[in-house]
């Protein structure tokens, strides 16, 4: 007969290959530099109504974690670079955090991983030492609260630890980073950790002096005579993405180790840029998305590893307008903070699409005067007469609770009923057209394919409504059963 020992091998071992029975998935990257960020529980409303299932805080954020509470999504949450060398240099501060920003939300808010600072061999180099050590005291903690099994650890890198991706079979890491790389290496195969990746093809192409076609980054499709091959495996590669993720497994090798899945923590394309930013468009920015979730969701690894899905994490949820450098630092967000598509994109397990162009929408502009907005607002429900049921409290478009996504709504109604006997989208100039519908979830705007002038009632597609209702995801059912599945293994391993 089995010993209790046994039976919690076993159990923990099922807990391993929960995720990957659940298949690959996409999620995104929420950055806070961000002008009247939401508030915690409109964002994670946007995340429920867009099914999105697994967000990566670059924090602790105590408000967004209480916010994600009993929601179904799992969460990577973010040591930031300025926590590293503390946590590096004491175990006790390594403990203090996990106690604070991990132990206190679980298992309400299902944390799943920690990332150990950004970029942080690129960023802050004079920190590499103690990066490993800082993962290490962390891991401690985690096992000292029975948490290991739940919460990986690891650290995001980008691919310029990596002087030459191409030909993927010959990458290696750069050398002046062996023994960090060494060390955290180790590392993660001993914790059965993913080597995190902050891969973006928009910065190859751009910054490739033309040496590979723009399809190439944007995963459509190559002639036979433009296809790109590894000249020492042969191996074709169908996209920079996959060519990028190839690197860095051939560079994981190179130093004698596998079995170590590669996870993308970060990728995206920017929809907007300056004068000498050409590529940075919408157009772009939502053909390299949408493609990039089909290539994601359909399970397969890169040439070299084809049997490892590459879960992923778009960056990011808001364009982050406080952010320095070129105007394409502030444009890779995916939704306005309206929450609104900036494009129409696909997101979830149901396909569904945000932002269906299906006609011309009336939406507020996003830096119009709140005061404006309101007055337009309170006219548009007033003496405009448009239907402003669903943006009540407990109704579809109530949240994001924004005056600016209350006045897009009511808008659009008096507009779409007015429009054909001289009713214009100005109100005051805070106003304008579009042709993305600006629906998301159970909310449907007037002239979508959906709605209707009524009162709407939520969408029976979209497991959760943006008021938190619904049925379970499979993967929040999965999050309850690794968390089960955990506690037990471990009150029998204690046996």
């Amino acid at each position: 007969m089995m010993g209790e020992k046994g039976l919690g091998r076993i159990l923990l071992l099922l807990v391993s290959f929960l995720p990957t029975a659940l298949g690959a998935f996409v999620g995104i990257n929420i950055g806070t530099d961000v002008s009247n960020l939401p508030e915690a529980s409109d964002v994670v409303a946007v995340l429920k109504s867009h099914e999105i299932t697994h967000v990566r805080l670059y924090d602790a954020d105590a408000h967004m974690l209480k916010a994600l509470a009993n929601s179904g999504i799992d969460v990577m949450v973010g040591v930031t670079n300025e926590e590293v060398l503390g946590i590096g240099e004491s175990p006790a501060a390594a403990a203090a955090w996990i106690n604070k920003n991990v132990a206190a939300y679980l298992p309400a808010t299902n944390i799943t991983a920690i990332a150990v600072g950004s970029e942080v061999l690129t960023s802050i180099p004079h920190a590499a030492p103690v990066l490993v050590p800082a993962m290490n005291n962390l891991h401690k903690a985690l096992v000292a609260s029975n948490l290991n099994f739940m919460v990986k650890v690891s650290t995001p890198q980008s691919m310029d630890v990596i002087p030459r991706p191409f030909p993927p079979s010959t990458a290696a890491f750069n050398s002046s980073w062996n023994s960090t790389m060494y060390q955290l290496l180790q590392f993660l195969k001993n914790t059965n950790s993913s080597y995190m990746l902050n891969a973006y093809p928009y910065y190859g192409y751009t910054q490739g002096n033309g040496i590979f076609p723009l399809d190439y980054a944007l995963f459509r499709s190559l002639p036979s005579v433009k296809q790109i091959v590894d000249p020492n495996t042969l191996f074709h590669y169908n996209s920079m993405f996959d060519a990028m993720v190839d690197a860095t497994y051939y560079s994981v090798e190179a130093m004698n180790f596998s079995g170590i899945p590669v996870m993308v923590t970060e990728t995206g394309w920017p929809w907007f840029g300056g004068s000498n930013e050409p590529d940075a468009t919408a157009g772009n920015a939502q053909t390299f998305n949408n493609n990039l979730i089909k290539r994601v969701l359909n399970g397969s690894g890169p040439p070299s590893q084809p049997d490892v899905p590459i879960n992923t994490y778009i960056y990011e949820l808001y364009n982050e307008d406080k952010r320095l450098g070129p105007v394409s630092e502030r444009n890779w967000g995916v939704f306005f903070t309206n929450g609104t598509s900036v494009y129409p994109l696909s997101l979830g397990t149901s396909s569904q699409v945000t932002g269906n162009s299906s006609g011309v929408f009336c939406i507020a502009k996003q830096d119009a005067d709140p005061d404006k907005l309101e007055d337009g607002l309170n006219w548009a429900c007033g003496q405009g007469q448009a239907n402003c049921t669903a943006i009540q409290a407990g109704q579809p478009c109530y949240l994001p609770n924004t005056v600016a996504s209350h006045a897009s709504y009511a808008y659009n109604d008096y507009y779409q009923k007015m429009q054909s006997v001289g009713g214009t989208c100005d109100f005051q100039g805070t106003a304008m057209t579009t042709p993305d519908n600006p629906s998301y979830g159970s909310c449907k705007f007037t002239g979508s394919s959906n709605s209707s002038s009524s009162v709407i009632t939520p969408s029976a597609s979209a497991p959760f409504s943006p008021q938190g209702g619904g049925s379970p995801t499979s993967a929040s059912l999965v999050s309850e059963l690794k968390y089960v599945i955990c506690a037990i293994a471990v009150a029998l391993m204690s046996i």
